[in-house]
């Protein structure tokens, strides 16, 4: 691959040996991390990608604030992952930091069409949490008006909605499918006047994707980001739908084989990782984000100068193996999506009963469908798409349960 790439620009490596410069001085995390590397020594992208990756793990490590890049009186701000699989990763933020932020997330507003005169209503929590405030910022930074209502309290969500004439929501794919359905449910179709929606937070399937956009009546938009890279807002789809745009002034990205480390050709699946080249507070370099995506070669339709990875497929740490068989959620989004009346919403049970273990399927499915023959294609095609027999479990629309965050779709209880 060229120095000239789309995806490998001769400015990212001059920002990325300027932060190597001084990384060690400024950051005890990478001062152990890099011990005994001759950084002034990395000149071109082969001596870069010889450097170690940044893992979660070494992250909550840091904890609490091993990651901090800069002194106390320029930190204005933390973040914080959620915790829930460990403990918390703590991420400080400069001023530079929240402006550059707020500057992304503008990008991202402003590629999906949002203007001052849009009402942005923003479901995503507030707090240690990245994403509210964040939604907040951007939709600011591009003049629009924000309605900063957090997630929970549908009876206020739609009394605001409907009274303040919102027209963009901002919100995770459950919570915007969850918001859908209860529209729908109560008739208020006709007293809503959203017009795009900004969904991030979790992969979502393309009938997910379908069921939201028409039962809402919007344009979706895809976007990305992660806790210990800003948050989100440093990548979004466009009007095309063929991936997403990410900033590349303020990041660099790869993609590389999951075991091997290495980089996979442009355009192959793999793991996405990230280095930051501009930020102070807690800045990251190789950071292996887990989130499966591939670098999409070419120019896009839209006309943007910036790159594209493709959709997020799911992430290594989402794999589970049954009967010695890798399964990702994300297969069974892309069988489910093939069979005629399978809905969108789905679970994976796996447990170990009688010696062996055993995975159940539970999905939702469109009113009218032969619930038997439906189940009947879902076994069929995960025996011959995944090699894996499951029991098949069709359940009514609404059935499985609906979130305000991220919904879970594996329990594995063999443990």
């Amino acid at each position: 691959m060229s120095e000239e790439s789309t995806f490998k620009k001769p400015a990212q490596l001059d920002a990325i040996q300027g932060l190597l410069h001084s990384i060690t001085e400024r950051s005890p995390f990478y001062r152990d991390k890099f011990a005994g590397i001759d950084l002034a020594g990395i000149r071109s992208w082969e001596d870069f990608e010889q450097l170690p990756f940044s893992e979660k793990a070494d992250l909550r490590d840091a904890y609490p604030l091993g990651l901090q890049a800069v002194p106390d009186e320029e930190v204005v701000r933390i973040h914080s992952s959620s915790g829930t699989t460990g403990t918390p990763v703590i991420i400080p933020y400069t001023q530079q930091d929240v402006t550059d932020w707020a500057e992304m997330f503008a990008r991202c507003f402003t590629m999906a069409g949002v203007t001052n005169t849009d009402r942005v209503h923003v479901t995503p929590g507030y707090g240690l949490w990245t994403a509210g405030v964040g939604f907040q910022a951007g939709a600011e930074r591009v003049g629009a008006m924000v309605i900063p209502i957090g997630p929970g309290n549908t009876d206020r969500q739609f009394k605001m909605m409907t009274d303040l004439k919102s027209t963009v929501l901002c919100a995770t794919s459950s919570y915007a499918l969850l918001l859908a359905e209860e529209i729908d449910r109560r008739g208020i179709g006709d007293r809503i006047h959203l017009r795009k929606g900004i969904i991030g937070s979790e992969r979502w399937s393309d009938k997910m994707r379908q069921r939201i956009a028409s039962e809402l009546g919007v344009q979706l938009y895809d976007i990305y980001g992660l806790t210990e890279i800003y948050g989100p807002g440093i990548g979004i789809s466009c009007d095309h739908e063929c991936g997403m745009h990410y900033w590349d002034d303020f990041l660099y990205f790869e993609v590389i084989d999951q075991h091997t480390g290495k980089p996979v050709p442009e355009g192959e699946v793999g793991e996405l990782v990230i280095t930051t080249l501009r930020k102070q507070g807690a800045p990251l370099i190789r950071y292996r984000t887990h989130d499966l995506t591939r670098l999409i070669p070419g120019e896009c339709s839209c006309g943007s100068p910036f790159p594209r990875i493709g959709d997020i497929l799911g992430r290594t740490d989402d794999m589970v193996k049954v009967k010695g068989v890798i399964v990702f959620p994300a297969l069974i989004d892309e069988i489910l999506h093939k069979v005629e009346g399978a809905s969108s919403e789905f679970q994976i049970m796996i447990d170990h009963l009688e010696g062996k273990d055993v995975m159940t399927v539970f999905f939702e499915t469109l009113p009218g469908a032969h619930l038997e023959g439906v189940e009947a294609e879902v076994r069929r095609l995960c025996r011959e798409k995944i090699g894996l027999s499951v029991v098949p479990k069709a359940v009514a629309i609404g059935d499985l349960p609906r979130s305000e965050k991220k919904t879970p779709r594996v329990f594995d209880n063999r443990y």
